[in-house]
């Protein structure tokens, strides 16, 4: 199988656009599934196998304490093997054609409020030098944008248009799309330029975001820093740039904004997506209409 493993990884890469990490992710769920295949059933390669052996597996690693979010995942990686094999005519049917994914529970995101979100940009207040300006841009961006992490990460200068008041980002299967900018922020975009201009080296010169040994952020980077400044304002558990983009949508939504709008802004591909967010915002419709209807007053 060691040709349709390449085919399968350039698949992922090439044709579906998929990130480095999801394809990693997925390469190794697969190749998780033929080591088991292989010593449970005495079988090379997994391109011929029936669902009674893939159930075997989600069998194992249900026992071995793999949560059910986990184990879904596997299975969407071997249903995306089995799809490029069936788009490739290597076989006739996926095993996988009428599994049905384990149900794991509901878990509701919670968003910060607006003054927790308040507060820590208070403990960001007049920042000096490049790293707390920086930390403050970033923070400031995740909250006004709604971008992902990895989106800011990759954020290139060239993308930032300091006249137009906009960025362009790379997002999921390398989309690209163009988000608005708030004055405010344009003007933190300057002055953080201005303290970048004034480093010694640069490594990589091409991203917007750097280190102070001007490296590109990485992600536990990024994570660290948001969980940092909110960890001083908020006792919720989560506190992730992911919460923050979370943050953004439902605090939009609560402010009126329409679903669609908030859709092309998050960069989703379909309504069904942006609607997890709509709990946050259905809670804040049923307060005002409770506090304002005649009939609740009695």
């Amino acid at each position: 199988m060691a040709t349709n493993k390449d085919a399968f990884r350039d698949y992922l890469q090439l044709e579906k656009k998929y990130s480095s990490h999801t394809v990693t992710a997925y390469c190794n769920d697969v190749a998780s599934f033929e080591l088991f295949n292989t010593i449970h059933f005495e079988q090379e390669g997994i391109e011929q196998v029936n669902y009674s052996q893939i159930r075997t597996w989600i069998v194992s690693l249900v026992d071995n304490d793999i949560s059910n979010t986990s184990v879904n995942r596997k299975i969407a990686s071997l249903k995306a093997f089995y799809k490029f094999l069936l788009k490739t005519k290597q076989i006739k049917g996926s095993p996988l054609l009428k599994h049905k994914a384990l149900k794991t529970p509901k878990i509701i995101q919670i968003p910060f409020s607006e003054k927790e979100v308040e507060d820590a940009l208070g403990h960001l207040q007049n920042p000096v030098g490049f790293e707390e300006i920086r930390n403050k841009l970033i923070v400031d961006l995740f909250y006004t944008t709604g971008m992902r992490r990895t989106e800011l990460i990759h954020l290139k200068v060239v993308n930032v248009n300091l006249s137009g008041g906009t960025i362009k980002v790379l997002g999921k299967r390398n989309k690209e799309r163009i988000l608005p900018v708030l004055p405010i922020i344009i003007n933190r975009f300057s002055l953080y330029l201005n303290e970048r201009s004034f480093m010694l080296s640069i490594v990589d010169d091409d991203y917007f975001f750097l280190t102070k040994k001007g490296l590109k952020l990485n992600d536990s980077f990024v994570y660290r820093l948001i969980n940092s400044y909110f960890s001083a304002v908020s006792e919720k558990v989560k506190k992730s740039p992911h919460i923050l983009r979370h943050t953004f949508a439902t605090h939009l939504l609560n402010n009126g904004a329409d679903l669609n709008s908030v859709k092309e802004l998050l960069g989703h591909s379909s309504l069904a997506s942006t609607q997890i967010y709509t709990h946050n915002s259905l809670a804040e419709l049923k307060k005002v209409y409770g506090d304002a209807h005649p009939r609740n007053q009695k």
